[in-house]
């Protein structure tokens, strides 16, 4: 009798993928941590002022923030400092309106169950601090960049074998500084620029052979929340720049000589850019708004001047090696992200082009910057807007090392064990810059680093798992004061 052999269709394998990233993400949820703190104060009160205020008065969000944010911008008397006080009398806030533009249908859907509840009796405040609040914050941010992740996953099986397409995403969800502000520090920016980053640039790839007007208009809106939720997101225009510039080439040369059919004319390349530009800068509008409210000026960021920005002496070494949050002194697995990205440059110069042209424009433009280490910064958190980009550095470069071993089963195995150690590293890492073994401003010393992964890390990380788990409220109270001590030791420079 003949044997049948049944296989997986490629459809069926992609949906067993990702039903795997998803319960991946499920089981990854315990871990959210739904606290405002830090930076995430800034961001989270453009969602709470508006939302629940209807202005832009930020005293409240200072003055419920957490001890080390309100040291810092708070008076003997609770009341905000006037040198936190702009030029016409509102509060510096410089962190972006993208995220609150993002978290606000799930903070509007708590908002109605919180309602709800309080219509039958509940005490829980309807203020936009309570605790179903911060929680709808957290999930959110853990989706969006979760959908990051499932965008960059899909966009690099196209160009590599899915099981290492697999493998990369999971690896840099977990070996990156991704999880830190996808479950740890939620109320921070990183997880939504690697979300819209990773729309942004999966659109751009879906849509580059032929774009339709109404195409036209859908990037440009995903162009104008990528650029809402991070400003430093422009660099990645580099890729349409980059797509823009040979078909003006042509359409020039077609005025004098004959083209063929399908090079568009110049009248009709400007009149869609200028339509994409056009709707870019409504989308822009509550970015404007909240300057010109702030600030006084739509195109004041709150941020370091750009003329006082590091033009002539860029910190190439240090972004990528210092102790001081360089990117692959924390993050190594990032290394051979950067190589895979170079391999599909050459190997698929068309699309591996702009892409490495966006990533080498947004390391420069990151060099420059004057904070370039992020002050407290797991690894340097700038460049977690670039997880799709990894990814797919990552997944060519298994697949060129997998064709180094003589069966699919070796290099799985060996695949596997190398992705192990960079997340049990990163894992150990997390835990040290987390619970500040290490401080989480300024530079480490490597080997302390070190010497705490291999002897401390193993001893504590099981007893504070456990704590954060489920005695988190206490746990984040240590942590917290721990990082008061910790600048009251080494302050930072002025």
């Amino acid at each position: 009798m003949e044997q049948q052999v049944f296989s997986l269709s490629p459809a069926s394998r992609s949906r067993k993928a990702e039903r795997l990233l998803i319960l991946l993400f499920l089981l990854s949820l315990p871990f959210l941590n739904p606290w405002i703190r830090g930076d995430g104060v800034g961001y989270y009160a453009f969602a709470r002022a508006i939302l629940f205020q209807h202005n832009l008065d930020f005293a409240r969000d200072y003055q419920s923030a957490n001890t080390s944010f309100r040291a810092a911008r708070l008076d003997e008397y609770g009341q905000p400092k006037l040198v936190f006080r702009t030029a016409n009398g509102h509060l510096d806030n410089h962190f972006t309106v993208g995220p609150a533009i993002l978290w606000s249908p799930f903070l509007l859907i708590t908002h109605a169950g919180v309602l709800l509840a309080r219509a039958m009796g509940a005490s829980v405040a309807a203020d936009g601090f309570s605790t179903p609040y911060r929680i709808a914050m957290a999930c959110a941010t853990s989706f969006y960049g979760f959908l990051g992740l499932v965008l960059a996953f899909r966009l690099t099986r196209q160009y590599v074998e899915e099981r290492w397409a697999l493998f990369a995403t999971i690896a840099v969800w977990l070996a990156s500084s991704l999880p830190v502000y996808m479950y740890f520090n939620p109320s921070w920016s990183h997880a939504h620029s690697a979300f819209t980053v990773s729309l942004f640039l999966w659109y751009w790839h879906e849509t580059r052979s032929s774009r339709s007007l109404l195409q036209w208009l859908i990037f440009a809106v995903i162009t104008g929340l990528m650029l809402n939720v991070y400003y430093a997101n422009a660099m990645l225009l580099a890729v349409l720049a980059f797509e823009a510039l040979p078909q003006y080439f042509a359409a020039f040369r077609q005025l004098t000589a004959p083209a063929p059919s399908f090079v568009p004319r110049i009248t009709v390349l400007l009149s869609r850019h200028l339509l994409f530009a056009a709707v870019l800068l409504i989308c822009l509008l509550p970015t404007f708004i909240t300057r010109l409210i702030i600030y006084d000026s739509p195109f004041e960021s709150g941020y370091t001047p750009l003329k006082h920005w590091n033009w002539l002496s860029p910190n190439f070494f240090a972004v990528l090696f210092s102790s001081n949050h360089g990117l692959l002194s924390w993050t190594p697995i990032l290394f051979l992200s950067i190589l895979g990205l170079f391999s599909f440059w050459r190997r698929e110069p068309d699309v591996g082009t702009p892409f490495l042209v966006a990533f080498l424009a947004f390391y420069l433009f990151i060099t420059c910057y004057p904070d370039w280490a992020g002050i407290s910064s797991y690894g340097n958190r700038f460049f977690v807007s670039l997880t799709v980009l990894f990814v797919l550095g990552l997944a060519v470069f298994l697949e060129r090392l997998s064709s180094l071993f003589t069966s699919r089963r070796l290099a799985v195995a060996a695949v596997s064990a190398l992705l192990a150690l960079f997340i049990f590293w990163n894992v150990g890492l997390m835990f040290q810059w987390g619970s500040h073994l290490i401080p989480a401003r300024g530079p480490v010393s490597l080997s302390e680093m070190a010497h705490n992964q291999f002897f401390v890390v193993p001893r504590q990380l099981s007893a504070d798992l456990q704590r954060y788990l489920f005695k988190r409220k206490a746990l984040m109270e240590q942590i917290e004061d721990r990082d008061i001590e910790q600048l009251k030791n080494n302050p930072p420079l002025p």
